[in-house]
């Protein structure tokens, strides 16, 4: 399962690996449900350097994809149901760096 997210014009996120430790990562996490988050895949990140920081930052930039690869929870049962996920990032521009934010994420799924 595939997700998209855009970030507008002149603003990066910090990527799932930030080269700097006190930097919020890019993370997508899934609550347990019929299906079981079993890898999530990340953006590769581009080093890019900024005005704020001495040394280049691991960043994302425009549209990317964060892709999960699921696995049938054991003794799911068939039908429909909702997975419930969160993307935690922190977004910037080339001066400063906001505060972190969590989006909610709903994905019907239909086991059968």
């Amino acid at each position: 399962m595939k997700i998209t997210a855009t970030l507008n014009e002149g603003f990066h996120a910090n990527s799932h690996t930030p080269s700097d430790e006190n930097l919020i990562p890019l993370k997508l996490t899934w609550e347990p449900g019929p299906v079981v988050a079993k890898d999530v895949i990340y953006p590769k990140p581009k080093m890019e350097k900024y005005a704020f920081s001495p040394d280049p930052l691991s960043v994302v930039s425009g549209s990317f994809d964060i892709t999960t690869k699921f696995a049938l929870a054991p003794g799911a049962a068939s039908g429909m149901s909702v997975l419930t996920g969160k993307l935690r990032y922190q977004a910037c521009s080339d001066r400063a760096c906001f505060p972190p934010k969590t989006v909610e994420i709903k994905l019907p799924v239909n086991i059968q």
